[in-house]
């Protein structure tokens, strides 16, 4: 954790906590929520609306975490190393935690089921506040930036993640599915998140040692299971050791298959 990166985290966490107490002040960000509202964008230039219908599925979780889980697996499999996926799971329960107890906690309404103009619309039993589709454009995309392994890399990854959840974050307020200061609050949820993953290593790296230690296990306990058929009348390994035979227990031969003689035990 670099001192660029604390001071990036108490920026953010700052203008994170400024744009709530705004909305449960309700101050001119809640009167700029529904000027923007009811301008009604989507009525303004109807000629966007096919495209960033599908433009916002960016942003959706399910979408966004198959197709980037799919590249941290190659990702994996080529660097045989278990850090990306991990990465990205732990980013996403930051996520789901941080993101879901401020949506439910403070209940805010979507426009489209406002009931009071001028309203901040809280504890009404929504969960529009933040804006979980920018949350989650910023998490799901800035983790390619985050495990970039070169600086080339990470420049371009990164503008291009924050285009997307800029872009994203636009979309809802253009289709009218969220407050302006739901995307605001999106964008740092989902930069707090991406800053607050240095802290994660220690323990992902634990995680890490601990599956790839119990898949060693497992193949170990894999291979002393046999891999051929038993031949008929043949000894049958196991997995305890054979006792030899005591002083008063007669040694036996085994019978041959074909055209052996069965030959007398003898006494010990």
């Amino acid at each position: 954790m670099t001192r660029t990166r604390l001071a990036l985290f108490g920026g953010t966490s700052a203008f994170y906590l400024a744009i709530v107490v705004a909305v449960l002040l309700s101050t001119g960000l809640v009167a700029l929520d529904w000027k923007i509202m009811l301008f009604r964008p989507y009525q303004q230039w109807p000629e966007l609306h096919a495209f960033l219908d599908y433009y916002v599925v960016l942003g959706q979780r399910g979408p966004t975490a198959v197709m980037v889980a799919a590249w941290l697996g190659w990702r994996s499999w080529r660097q045989h190393t278990l850090r990306p996926l991990l990465c990205l799971g732990a980013a996403l329960l930051l996520l789901n935690v941080s993101v879901g107890s401020v949506k439910l906690g403070l209940g805010r309404l979507g426009p489209h089921y406002a009931t009071q103009v001028g309203s901040a619309e809280l504890f009404a039993g929504g969960d529009i506040f933040p804006s979980g589709h920018t949350a989650n454009a910023v998490v799901t995309w800035g983790i390619l930036a985050y495990l970039a392994t070169t600086p080339r890399a990470r420049r371009y990854l990164s503008a291009l993640s924050a285009v997307v959840a800029l872009g994203v974050g636009l979309t809802t307020v253009y289709l009218g599915t969220h407050w302006l200061s739901d995307v605001l609050l999106g964008w740092a949820a989902g930069l707090l998140v991406l800053l607050a993953l240095p802290w994660c290593e220690p323990v992902l790296a634990v995680a890490e040692s601990w599956i790839l230690a119990a898949r060693d296990r497992l193949r170990d306990r894999r291979r002393l299971v046999p891999s051929l058929p038993v031949a008929s009348g043949g000894p049958r390994p196991g997995f305890f050791p054979t006792r030899p035979p005591g002083p008063e227990e007669p040694v036996r031969e085994p019978v041959g298959v074909a055209g052996g003689r069965r030959t007398p035990a003898t006494g010990g």
